[in-house]
Parts: structure tokens; sequence; C-alpha cells
């Protein structure tokens, strides 16, 4: 059985990206793109009314950003998939955008199949978080300072091996990497995963990511 196309709303304040946005990923197989938003206010009302599996959110609009919105939708629904995108790839809202619940980043300039790629991880549940966007957070939280003393206690409810897996998921690898890499079944790795998220009380990987740099388990060359 075919399973239901990804139901997709775009939201970009200039008219010709959510036009572009629109005709590369209705163009993919499996995606459709139902709404479209010009800010982040409109945005909220959409998500409300439509309840798409995934929001394409801009970062920077007027009346209200991607950042403020991307918080507003997921404290209204936890289960909601915010895909950021962003022309800077050293915009110092990412990392929040990720914080406030967001499940992954783009660059605007991504491929189609980039795009759509995206557009599935996310649906699917999980993070996208590209190595290369794991080292631009993690100089950010070296910037910021000191770990933030919650974080850190809260390490000490893992196992050793959760918390092994925990830095890997923070570096960017994949669970077929992680089993790869520690030598044992991408099952196993799952569980460790869940189990990982359930004792921090996170909601997914990219929220796993940031608390492993908050609580300093990866920092810059680690």
């Amino acid at each position: 059985m075919t399973p239901p196309p990804i139901r997709v709303l775009i939201v970009d304040d200039q008219m010709m990206v959510r036009e572009g946005f629109s005709v590369l990923l209705g163009a993919q197989p499996g995606i459709d793109v139902i709404g479209e938003a010009v800010d982040g206010r409109h945005a909220i009302s959409q998500v409300a009314a439509l309840r798409p599996d995934v929001v394409l959110m801009d970062i920077r609009m007027p009346e209200l950003n991607g950042l403020e919105a991307t918080r507003e939708i997921i404290a209204a629904d936890a289960s909601a998939k915010v895909l950021v995108l962003t022309t800077f790839d050293l915009d110092e809202y990412v990392y929040q955008a990720l914080r406030a619940g967001a499940s992954g980043f783009l660059l605007k300039d991504a491929s189609a199949q980039q795009l759509a790629d995206g557009v599935r991880i996310v649906a699917a549940g999980d993070a996208l978080l590209a190595p290369a966007i794991t080292k631009r957070l993690i100089a950010e939280f070296s910037r910021l300072g000191s770990p933030r003393p919650p974080a850190q206690d809260r390490v000490a409810d893992l196992t050793e091996r959760e918390t092994e897996v925990l830095v890997l998921v923070a570096q960017g690898l994949s669970n077929a990497e992680i089993a790869a890499h520690l030598v044992v079944a991408e099952s196993t790795v799952k569980t460790h995963v869940s189990r990982v998220l359930v004792k921090l009380g996170l909601r997914d990987r990219t929220q796993a990511a940031v608390f492993a740099y908050e609580a300093r388990l990866v920092t810059p060359g680690g």
C-alpha cells in the first residue's frame, strides 16, 4: 500500500522563494505542498488550520520571525516538525531555532533533491543535522561560555554506552553510521537513542545534539 504523501507548508516572506520551493517540491514523488504563509504569524494560523506534516520555515521575516514562530508552533503541538531555511549558514538564529524545537536546518540554495530529502528525513521523525552544521553549532556554544549546570547534572542518568551514543548523535552520525562505529546492530543503536531521549526528556535527535553541546560532551575538535 502506498503511504500518503508528505504534506508541506512553505513559510517565506518572498513570493518568488515560496513559488520556487513549491514547484521544486511539487515535482517530487510523495510530497504535496498544501499551503504557503508570508510570515511567522501567518504560519502559526496556517499550521493550526492545515496540520502539515512538515513546515519549511524561513528565519528572517517581518511581523514575526521564524524563530518565534517555531517556538509558538512547537509549544502548541510538540509533535510538529519544522525544517528551518536560511540564506546564511552562520545565521545566529539557527542554533536558537534548533533549541526551540526545529527538527533540522537547510540553506536556501539547497538542490531540489536535498530539499526533498530533508523533508522526508524530518517527516520520518529523524533530525536533519549534518556534520558541517554541528561544527558551527559547537563553535557557537563554545562562544557562549560555560555549560548549563542542569544539562551536566542530567548526564549522570545515562549509562556509559548511552553517553557514547549521544556524543555520536551530536556529531551528526546516522543510526547506521553509529552502528558501524560501535560494531553493533542498528536496532541496538535505535534502542539506545530512544532510551537517551526518554531519560533526558527530549523530543528528538536534534534536541539531543543540542543537549550534548550544552553539557560539553562535544567540544571543538572533539
